[in-house]
């Protein structure tokens, strides 16, 4: 349970990084760019600390996957990014693949 703990807050701070790297406007803006760098390098250390228990195929699937449906739920609450249908359904199968994985792999820890 402690892995999966290191590896949420690994997406959270990797979720903070890209929402900064928006804000940044392409590094021109100071303190969005050192909180990019900042959140990256934080994210990037735990996880290489969930890869300490986990595979790295196990830890990068849940990674990303969740990033990409929280960046995508953030771009639409603060940046009004919208997304189509198939997009939204794509993101969806993405959410259903990370259950799979938690639910009946025998490589990710229960």
């Amino acid at each position: 349970m402690q892995t999966y703990l290191i590896l949420f807050l690994a997406i959270a701070a990797e979720t903070i990084g890209t929402t900064a790297l928006q804000a940044s406007q392409q590094f021109s803006r100071l303190w969005p760019s050192v909180l990019v760098v900042v959140a990256y390098g934080v994210s990037f250390w735990l996880l290489s600390l969930a890869l300490k228990v986990m595979p790295v195929g196990i830890v990068y699937a849940i990674w990303s996957g969740l990033g990409i449906v929280l960046i995508a739920l953030i771009g639409l609450a603060v940046f009004g990014q919208r997304l189509d249908l198939p997009a939204i359904l794509g993101m969806g199968l993405i959410l259903c693949g990370i259950l799979v994985i938690h639910l009946f792999s025998n490589a990710s820890p229960h």
